[in-house]
């Protein structure tokens, strides 16, 4: 029978029949994620479960990247709880401090994830992997306590929604844009525990960067992954970053879709999602004038080099406004060291932005650039919930780099060309 991509990762892990959707089975899985806010949830239920040791100490990764530096007590307990566990355990992808990225980015980095793995973390956006062709999902603490300790878990194996894009894409338009634009069509919920599917020549010409991109704003879909078929890119990608025996991934020809999308991408505008959900999305010209507090250049969704490259084309021989914060966060050291290296911190540094270490920082609303009330921020985050960023009494506006980084210029929402 023609499998979907979902399903012929699933049947690779499982002995149960995954050939369609709506079956319950128990798969083996790849890796198991959690990071310095969820994981003493699991570590709490893991012990309550009475487990003693962790499935495979190199197949579970801890990732303190939403608090560190520690920001406060709090924080720092938090992670002293996972450093402890991670350290009792003998877990080897522990990260913190120093050696600490944003945890989506991190692990693409470290080649811990990649085409054919099934991938379960304690965060909404570990969904981020599918674009390397991985079945990667966001879970509960308690779900990800049982995958810690028996290497397993169960999934009703999703419906797919195929999505295709065609023609080609205008100046300042990338995988961000795609991927605001659908869920813009389908709205939140209208990918509710499905399978995304990315298909067509646009989605085949693009980085792999922006396909992590594309697959981490799945679950604002409401999607349960975002898969894109491993190709040569991905191996590439893959290889480079240290793993081996990765083969090509794609749908058998003939599998059964809920649904098949075609979207064109013919004169479509750089997209902004406005508040206070991310189905909210408009061109940017549509926004022409909107005042902007804060610009923040980062996170899992646009916090790589290609991203800050992107923003620094903008920025290079301008000022911010006077009036606006710009927080440029890249994801990882690796990131960080490779932008420094470029000479991109000088490029930030001359337009008046702060360069902040490796965090999550200001998007979860954690540290490093909190929202004061009435305040509004443009930034290449997933999430504009109202309250996210801060104050209840807030908003914030979702992007790419080139809008965000031209935004932060203008003082006002401007579509990079009007520069």
């Amino acid at each position: 029978m023609p499998n979907t991509l979902a399903e012929k990762i699933l049947q690779a892990h499982t002995d149960d029949d995954a050939s369609e959707a709506g079956r319950i089975v128990r798969c083996r899985v790849s890796l198991v994620l959690a990071n310095d806010i969820t994981a003493p949830l699991a570590i709490k239920s893991f012990r309550a479960m009475g487990a003693k040791r962790v499935f495979d100490r190199d197949r579970v990764a801890l990732v303190c990247d939403h608090f560190t530096p520690n920001k406060d007590i709090d924080s720092a307990e938090q992670v002293k709880v996972v450093r402890e566990f991670a350290h009792e355990m003998g877990v080897t992808h522990y990260y913190e401090g120093g050696n600490v990225g944003v945890e989506h980015a991190l692990l693409p980095e470290l080649g811990l994830v990649g085409p054919n793995d099934i991938v379960v973390g304690a965060d909404s956006h570990t969904c981020t992997y599918g674009g390397l062709g991985a079945f990667a999902t966001g879970m509960g603490s308690t779900d990800i306590a049982g995958a810690m300790a028996l290497g397993e878990t169960w999934f009703k194996v999703p419906p797919t929604i195929r999505v295709a894009y065609e023609g080609k894409l205008e100046p300042f338009v990338g995988g961000k844009d795609l991927i605001l634009h659908l869920i813009g069509k389908i709205g939140v919920s209208g990918a509710l525990y499905r399978a995304l599917e990315f298909h067509g020549a646009v989605i085949d010409a693009l980085s792999i960067e922006g396909r992590m991109t594309m697959a981490n704003m799945a679950i604002e879909a409401g999607g349960k992954v975002g898969l894109f078929p491993a190709d040569e890119k991905t191996l590439a990608y893959c290889a480079a970053a240290g793993r081996t025996g990765d083969k090509p991934l794609k749908a058998d020809a003939g599998a059964v879709y809920e649904q098949d999308l075609t979207l064109s991408v013919a004169g479509m505008q750089p997209q902004v999602a406005c508040p206070h959900l991310p189905d909210n999305v408009r061109g940017v010209d549509e926004l022409k004038g909107l005042r902007v507090d804060q610009a923040v250049i980062g996170s899992c969704t646009n916090g790589r080099i290609e991203d800050l490259r992107e923003a620094a084309a903008i920025l290079k021989g301008r000022k911010a406004h006077k009036n606006v914060r710009l927080i440029v966060l890249p994801a990882t050291p690796k990131i960080w060291r490779q932008a420094m290296d470029e000479g991109l911190f000088s490029i930030f540094l001359d337009a008046g932005a702060v360069v902040g270490p490796p965090t999550c920082g200001p998007c979860l609303g954690g540290h490093m650039g909190i929202l004061a009330g009435g305040e509004r921020c443009i930034a290449t985050t997933n999430r504009n919930f109202r309250g996210r960023m801060g104050s209840l009494e807030s908003e914030v506006y979702l992007s790419s780099p080139a809008v965000a980084a031209a935004s932060a210029i203008a003082g006002e929402l401007l579509h990079p060309g009007k520069l």
